[in-house]
């Protein structure tokens, strides 16, 4: 089980630097060319990329099957490193959690790969992107099948440069290298804490193991356990993009549509989430942690659902969407719902790249990121109509498709403890539980928004409506599948079947929701209905311009200093320098005026010197 969960994560890994050494190699070795339109089997870097990621889901889905008929932890150590105080072990831990998570981060890779095969089609760096992903996908594996803390914290850091690689791929579009440069700048941000928390946890339980810092969590002390708690919440909300580290992943849909697929729906941002699920005895025993959790998730959820509501950018809804349902997710975490939680990272993990592959086939044929360019898409790309629907419905929470389970689920366990839980809990539970509710309610009005402009109406473009590659158009397809009825999975499990009175609140909240968005579009067809959001609509669509406010207290203030710092370090600093340099010069000019080279001088002066020393002694004498 081990050896099958090892070369899961390896393949991807020795993928990237194949693709790197030999992918155009293969392409000329292959009879393909250099340039231009390669077939997919003449394609090295893609063969490379594709092939050992395909062996990966299998194995995966070997491991989630063994997991799945003979439940049980498993693992398996590689070799121990002695720091001098708390060793690593270098293992990785196989359960029922990191084999289904593994299980979706191989389904989403692969699809990312065949995907971009056409996407990206003659692109000259197409064999370096191909590689990030794979290194990438690696990486994430790393995360998910770890057995120390240390160990997963290094696939974490592999993840957070492969995206600034990967988001920044057309760098010499500058807004893509600056999103590059904040995605990274603000994820290390919060990876300052995470890190510090890892430490301090393993020291604390004097070990980095994650089943036996699990198992010592209720037996640490308080002040211990809940510092680091909230220190790993600190990289959380970086990876996850939750308040107030979450600006940077709409920055980010400036990369390849693709990379938002992989990175930004299904796999990196999911990986705080994960980590919180993983080590979730952890939070248990620090209360204080998961109120901090469960308010940051209701104001990134509901702030969100707000600033995609308002968007204009197809893909910005999308990424608002995501920071909305990565906080459901954390939500459902601070209620003590783990298993719902964890449900709906699937879920979503599914209908969310399904919705950025999507997305990504309308702006191929449109050209354009702009909602406003759309319309009537509808007519001419079936493939693509169908399937997006379905990823809007299931984000959407339509009954059967899978986000109606998994949120419904959610929507439960926070219910459950608001009623049950303690006093602490209960308040923040409380909240949870409204916050849910009102993001039901807006999910549904964005999403149906972005499905009324984006296919009905009159085309709004003069560009030829079709269908793209089929490589694009099947890969979203199958996509679909799982959006629609990974929902059904969690039947057999009592804490995620759906009740009565919970399911059909979420359905009159998603009509409300939808009709309202429905209503103020069938007005006018040709008009955004977001008109009717009137003077907030600016503050929405800036996301209540927390960015503004970041630039405004600390980047300007930071460049002000950094200003006044190269001021003080030319007018002060470098003058002290080279002012002693200068005054050195000139003392040395003036010393070496008796060093001219004449003998005559030196022996005039030697006589000189004599006839002073015997006056002297004549004199003092």
């Amino acid at each position: 089980m081990i050896v099958l969960a090892s070369l899961v994560a390896l393949l991807p890994f020795l993928a990237a630097f194949a693709g790197m050494l030999f992918g155009p190699s293969l392409t000329r070795l292959l009879g393909g060319r250099s340039g231009g339109r390669v077939p997919p089997l003449r394609n090295g870097p893609a063969l490379i990329a594709c092939a050992p990621i395909a062996v990966s889901l299998v194995l995966a889905a070997v491991v989630a099957y063994t997991v799945w008929r003979d439940p049980g932890e498993r693992t398996g150590m590689l070799t121990v490193i002695e720091t001098g105080s708390v060793p690593i072990r270098v293992g990785l831990q196989v359960d029922g959690l990191s084999a289904v998570v593994a299980l979706m981060v191989c389904c989403v890779a692969l699809a990312v790969q065949v995907y971009s095969v056409a996407y990206l089609e003659g692109d000259r760096r197409y064999s370096s992107y191909a590689a990030f992903v794979s290194l990438f996908t690696a990486a994430m594996l790393l995360v998910v099948y770890s057995g120390d803390l240390l160990v997963l914290y290094a696939g974490w850091e592999v993840m957070g440069i492969c995206s600034y690689f990967l988001i920044g791929h057309h760098w010499e579009d500058r807004a893509n290298s600056r999103a590059a440069v904040k995605a990274f700048l603000v994820t290390r941000l919060g990876d300052v804490g995470f890190l510090i928390g890892v430490l301090v946890l393993g020291v604390g339980a004097g070990t980095f193991e994650i089943r036996e810092i699990v198992r010592a969590a209720a037996d640490l002390p308080g002040s211990t356990v809940t510092a680091a708690a909230l220190l790993l919440l600190a990289g959380v909300a970086g990876k996850s993009a939750q308040f107030p580290l979450h600006t940077w992943l709409p920055d980010a849909m400036a990369g390849p549509t693709p990379i938002s697929a992989l990175i930004h729906a299904a796999t990196m941002v999911a990986a705080g989430v994960y980590v919180v699920a993983r080590v979730f005895p952890v939070f248990e025993a620090a209360p204080a942690a998961l109120a901090v959790l469960g308010i940051a998730a209701v104001v990134s959820m509901v702030g969100a659902a707000c600033a995609a509501l308002a968007q204009d950018d197809l893909k910005r809804v999308l990424a608002y969407s995501t920071i909305s349902q990565l906080a459901v997710m954390a939500a459902g975490l601070a209620v003590g719902g783990e298993s719902p939680a964890i449900f709906h990272l699937l879920a979503h993990g599914a209908f969310k790249a399904l919705l950025f592959l999507a997305a990504g086939c309308v702006i191929v044929v449109a050209g354009s990121n702009m909602l406003a360019h759309y319309g009537g898409l509808r007519h001419g790309m079936p493939i693509t109509f169908w399937s997006m629907t379905v990823g809007l419905a299931a984000l959407a929470g339509v009954p059967p498709l899978s986000g109606w389970f998994s949120k419904d689920s959610v929507i439960e366990a926070a219910q459950h403890t608001a009623i049950h839980g303690g006093e602490v809990a209960g308040a923040v539970a409380w909240l949870v539980y409204l916050g849910l509710l009102l993001t039901v309610a807006l999910t549904a009005a964005y999403a149906t928004r972005t499905w009324l402009m984006t296919f009905f109406g009159e085309p709004r473009g003069s560009y030829e409506i079709r269908e793209p590659s089929k490589f694009m158009s099947y890969t979203v397809a199958a996509l679909a599948v799982p959006a629609a009825i990974l929902g059904f999975l969690g039947l057999g499990a009592a804490e995620l079947r759906p009740h009565a009175g919970p399911a059909l609140l979420s359905v009159v909240l998603l009509a409300v929701g939808a009709g309202g968005a429905f209503l103020l579009w069938n007005r006018d067809p040709a008009l955004d209905p977001a008109r009717a959001l009137g003077p907030v609509r600016p503050v929405f669509a800036r996301a209540f311009f927390v960015d503004e406010f970041y630039d405004a207290a600390i980047v300007r203030p930071v460049r002000a200093a950094a200003r006044y710092v190269v001021v003080l370090d030319r007018s002060r600093v470098d003058a002290a320098v080279t002012g002693t340099g200068r005054g050195a010069l000139r003392l040395g000019e003036r010393l070496r005026v008796p060093q001219n080279g004449n003998a005559q001088s030196y022996l005039t002066g030697l006589l000189a010197g004599v006839v002073v020393i015997v006056a002297g002694v004549v004199i003092l004498l």
